[in-house]
């Protein structure tokens, strides 16, 4: 029902950035909020940001000050922009939406590596 594809990673050095996108198929007005999570190697995922229908961002404390969650309604995508990286954020980002109201649940996309090289 829905299709979420995630661009943006990559390979970058400690302080630097990574501007990562999450495209959905649908109407983001019809996602109850859109989130990025993140799983570091042999790590459990964790919730990184989120945003909702009103634009209200929220932030895990291990990146306050440095992400920034953004959306594009037009272009039915959610940006995750990520200042002074460090190796600690290694992980694989992936976008999720809670598409409760509309679609009876959430989605996921297939994941996005990013490598911050110290």
């Amino acid at each position: 029902q829905v299709q979420l594809v995630e661009a943006g990673g990559g390979l970058v050095q400690a302080g630097g950035s990574l501007r990562l996108s999450c495209s959905a198929s649908r109407n983001i007005f019809t996602f109850d909020s859109m989130s990025w999570f993140r799983q570091p190697p042999g790590k459990e995922r964790e919730s990184v940001a989120q945003i909702t229908n009103s634009n209200r961002p929220q932030y895990a404390d291990a990146v306050k000050g440095r992400f920034v969650i953004s959306r594009n309604n037009t272009a039915n995508t959610v940006y995750l922009q990520m200042n002074n990286l460090s190796p600690e954020d290694t992980a694989v980002y992936s976008c999720t939406v809670d598409g409760s109201t509309f679609y009876g649940g959430d989605f996921w996309g297939q994941g996005t590596q990013v490598t911050v090289s110290s």
